[in-house]
């Protein structure tokens, strides 16, 4: 390459390229009252005016959802999948923390007592179901 060459000037145009300063844009369409547009022109909004000439202020409040704890037993709540005040129903299932305790109890020779963690309420998890719709609310795990 040779470093002395110089660059093309500007004002040199490449064939089928339009600079930006030449550029036109598209024709304006012809509105034609035979064809409507496909969509009618939105409606402005109209400012609201009361009969007393003051401005009326509305004020829109919003309850923010409340955290229901959940816990081992039966909780009383509303309900977010059909908005009902109910009371959850519980249904205790084993967990991997069950299944551990039951193995412990076998490796260490108290084998007649494997089955005392499936029989406990407290080694295993609740899930809170909703009686309304039978949606699962939440899994409480100990």
């Amino acid at each position: 390459m040779d470093k002395t060459a110089q660059p093309p000037p500007y004002s040199e145009t490449r064939p089928g390229f339009t600079p930006a300063s030449y550029y036109q844009g598209p024709p304006p369409q012809q509105l034609n009252p035979s064809h409507p547009p496909i969509y009618p022109p939105m409606p402005q909004p109209q400012p609201y005016q009361s009969s007393s000439g003051q401005p009326t202020i509305i004020v829109q409040t919003t309850a923010a959802p409340t955290m229901v704890v959940l816990g081992n037993g039966p909780t009383h709540m509303i309900c977010p999948s059909c908005r009902a005040d109910i009371v959850t129903t519980v249904q205790h299932t084993p967990n991997f923390r069950t299944h551990c305790w039951a193995a412990l109890l076998c490796l260490f020779v108290c084998w007649p007592c494997v089955c005392l963690p499936y029989c406990m309420d407290s080694c295993q998890s609740a899930h809170h179901i909703c009686p309304n719709c039978n949606a699962q609310i939440g899994i409480y795990d100990y």
